[in-house]
């Protein structure tokens, strides 16, 4: 597929997405929503890919939603383009796969929404985030209000959402939006870092512990703890935990390759 608005890539066992309109400070459309849809959709398909990372190019990772068109959206159109947004970024939080943001630039509105909604979230320390859509008049549409309290507490959450301020990086990390802040110039290396230490373990032990986090930080701990119970005994019928535990007792390196 010809990508309008994205560049997307693959380099060994990476998938990359990066938002290329720099000259909005790559402000997505619903277009480029969907855009991100069919990407992840294909490296989720693809057996080769087994981290993705997503970014901007230039000097945001995304200044949020294109407000030239979102002042001209009736209701209608704002709830149509609130469902494709949240849909897209509860593909890229529930897919299997790990995802990692790597924030170059501004994060705010559905900019900081995507990051979100990805598993790791590495930024510049030029990065800032943000939901400052009751700035405009509005509220954040892409599960906005919803992830941020999960991530940050609910009175941060409110404090940030209320007030429209926009954090830098290392405020971000402090409450727990960012899992690291690293220079503009090691960033892609610092991420990539994250994504080879995330390949080099077992593969399906990754995306069944995405799995079971997912579905248990939302139900009460009882059930929770079932899911990873489930899930633990379930993969020692698998030839993967059989060719780790061996080569840990060997002092190998394990071939996932299997």
């Amino acid at each position: 597929m010809n990508y309008k608005y994205l560049i997307v890539e693959q380099k060994e066992k990476i998938g990359y997405i990066k938002f290329n309109r720099p000259e909005v400070l790559n402000a997505v459309n619903i277009e480029t929503v969907l855009e991100v849809e069919k990407a992840m959709q294909d490296f989720n398909n693809n057996k080769n890919i087994l981290v993705i990372i997503i970014t901007g190019e230039g000097k945001a990772f995304v200044a949020g939603s294109d407000i030239s068109r979102l002042a001209k959206m009736n209701s209608l159109e704002a709830r149509e383009y609130s469902r494709v947004g949240q849909r897209v970024l509860s593909f890229i939080e529930n897919m299997e796969k790990p995802v990692i943001a790597a924030i170059n630039g501004f994060a705010l509105g559905s900019g900081c929404e995507i990051a979100m909604a990805c598993d790791i979230r590495i930024a510049s320390e030029k990065a800032k985030l943000g939901q400052p859509e009751v700035k405009l008049g509005i509220i954040p549409g892409h599960a906005g209000s919803q992830r941020l309290p999960r991530l940050v507490g609910i009175g941060k959450a409110k404090e940030l959402i209320f007030t429209g301020d926009i954090i830098d990086a290392n405020e971000a990390m402090r409450i727990g939006l960012v899992n690291q802040v690293v220079s503009p110039e090691t960033l892609m290396e610092e991420v990539e870092n994250m994504a080879k230490k995330i390949i080099a373990v077992g593969p399906t032990a990754i995306r069944i512990a995405k799995t079971v986090i997912n579905r248990g930080i939302d139900t009460n701990l009882t059930t929770a703890n079932s899911y990873e119970m489930e899930a633990f005994s379930m993969l020692f019928s698998t030839d993967e935990a059989k060719e780790g535990m061996k080569a840990f007792i060997e002092k190998r390196k394990p071939e996932w390759n299997h």
